[in-house]
C-alpha cells in the first residue's frame, strides 16, 4: 500500500502534452536545383560529368527546393580534408560539431521556452538528441549552460540513434512527464551533416545521395502533463508512443562512425520495406482508441526520402492533402534526420493558425508521428490536437 501511494503522488494527473515548439536553421541556404554545380564545382569534381549527370537527376528527383546547411564554401575551403570521398578525416568534422550541435539547439530552444511563457528555470528535464558530436560531457550539457538552466535539471543523452529519433526523443519526454509530477521536459533534436558530407565517388553511389537529401536543423519542444490555467496552452496531447524493429531488416539502412566521418547504407528497397510494414504498426497504436480511418487523422511521417512518402501514401490510401505538411517541410528543408517531424508539427500548427482552425492537426482531432530509422526502427506516437 505505501508503494501505491507513493507511486500515485509522484506521478501527474494527466498525459503528457506539447506545450511549445521551437525550430531553427543555419544561416546558409543552398538552392537543390544549383546544387550539382556547386557540389562537384567546391570538390574539385568537375572532370567526373556523369556522375555529376547522375546527381543532378537524383537532387530532381528528391522533391527538395532547397536545403539549410551549416558547411558554407569558406569552412569547406579550410577543411579540405572534408571533401575527399575516403580521407581520415573525422577530428576536423569533430572539431566543428561538438561546437555547432548546442548552437544550434540553443536557437531551437531559446524559442520554444520563450513560446512557452514560464521561466527558463521552471524546466526539470532535458532530452537532448543528436547524430553528431559525440563527446564526454556532451551537447546537453553545454545546452544546459548555455540556456542559462539549472546544474540540477536531469538529463538524458540520446546520441546516433537515427532519423526515427525524433519519435524516441518524444517517447522519452512522454514517460519523463507522466512519471514526475510537475516536471516540464525540454526535448531537443539538433543535426547537422558534417558527419556525413563528403566529395562524390563512383564507387560509394550511396554517399550521393545522403548529399543529396539530408539538410541541417533543430527543433525543441517544451513537454509537460496538467497544464497551468492561463499559464501554459497545449498544442498536442501525447496519447501513446511505441517503438518497434522489424526482423531481419537491419541491413536496409544503417550508418557507421569512421575515420573518415559517418557513411550511410540505404537499401533501394527501404521505402516498400516500410510501407509493407507501416499499417500492422498503427493499428497496434491507433486501435485501443477506436482510430480505423487513415483519412479521419493527421500525419507527421518522417520524410526518410520522397519515394518513402509516395509508398507510405498508395499503402494506406491517404488522400493527397494528408501529407501536404510533410511534403512541405521535405521541399523547404531536405531530411533533416531526428528534427524533422518537430519541423512538420511547427509547420502544422503554422497552417491551422493561418486558417483560423480551432484545432492544430489540420482540422483533425487525431493523428500519427512515425519516424523511421536504423533498425529498422519505427518509432509511432499518436497525437490529439487541442483546441486553441
Amino acid at each position: 500500500m505505501e508503494t501505491t501511494v507513493f507511486r500515485t503522488t509522484q506521478s501527474a494527473e494527466g498525459p503528457a502534452t506539447i506545450l511549445a515548439i521551437g525550430t531553427a536553421n543555419p544561416a546558409n541556404v543552398v538552392d537543390q536545383s544549383a546544387y550539382p554545380d556547386f557540389y562537384f564545382r567546391v570538390t574539385d569534381c568537375e572532370h567526373l560529368q556523369d556522375l555529376k549527370a547522375k546527381f543532378r537527376r537524383i537532387c530532381e528527383r528528391a522533391a527538395i527546393r532547397k536545403r539549410h546547411l551549416y558547411l558554407t564554401e569558406d569552412i569547406l575551403r579550410k577543411n579540405p580534408s572534408l571533401l575527399a570521398p575516403m580521407a581520415p578525416s573525422f577530428d576536423a568534422r569533430q572539431a566543428i560539431v561538438v561546437a555547432a550541435i548546442p548552437e544550434l539547439a540553443k536557437e531551437a530552444a531559446e524559442k520554444a521556452i520563450k513560446e512557452w511563457g514560464r521561466p527558463k528555470s521552471d524546466i526539470t528535464h532535458l532530452v537532448f538528441c543528436s547524430a553528431s558530436g559525440v563527446d564526454m560531457p556532451g551537447s546537453d550539457l553545454q545546452l544546459l549552460k548555455m540556456l542559462g538552466l539549472p546544474m540540477s535539471v536531469n538529463r538524458v543523452m540520446l546520441y546516433n540513434v537515427g532519423c526515427h529519433a525524433g519519435g524516441t526523443a518524444l517517447r522519452v519526454a512522454k514517460d519523463l512527464a507522466e512519471n514526475n509530477r510537475g516536471a516540464r521536459v525540454l526535448a531537443v533534436c539538433s543535426e547537422v551533416t558534417v558527419l556525413s558530407y563528403r566529395g562524390p565517388d563512383a564507387a560509394h553511389i550511396e554517399s550521393l545521395f545522403v548529399q543529396a537529401l539530408f539538410g541541417d536543423g533543430a527543433a525543441a519542444l517544451v513537454v509537460g502533463s496538467d497544464p497551468i490555467d492561463g499559464v501554459e496552452r497545449s498544442i498536442f496531447e501525447v496519447a501513446s508512443a511505441s517503438q518497434v524493429m522489424l526482423p531481419e531488416s537491419a541491413e536496409a539502412v544503417g550508418g557507421h562512425l569512421r575515420e573518415i566521418g559517418l557513411t550511410f547504407h540505404l537499401k533501394s528497397q527501404l521505402p516498400a520495406i516500410i510501407a509493407s510494414n507501416i499499417e500492422q504498426s498503427l493499428v497496434a497504436a491507433c486501435a485501443p482508441l477506436g482510430l480505423t480511418d487513415w483519412n479521419q487523422l493527421f500525419w507527421v511521417v518522417h520524410p526518410g526520402g520522397r519515394a518513402i512518402l509516395d509508398q507510405v501514401e498508395a499503402r494506406l490510401g491517404l488522400q493527397k492533402e494528408r501529407l501536404a505538411a510533410t511534403r512541405h517541410v521535405l521541399s523547404e528543408f531536405g531530411n533533416m534526420q531526428s528534427a524533422t517531424v518537430l519541423f512538420i508539427l511547427d509547420e502544422m500548427r503554422k497552417r491551422s493558425a493561418a486558417e483560423g482552425r480551432a484545432t492544430t492537426g489540420e482540422g483533425d482531432e487525431w493523428g500519427v508521428l512515425l519516424g523511421f530509422g536504423p533498425g529498422l526502427s519505427i518509432e509511432t506516437v499518436v497525437l490529439r490536437s487541442v483546441p486553441t
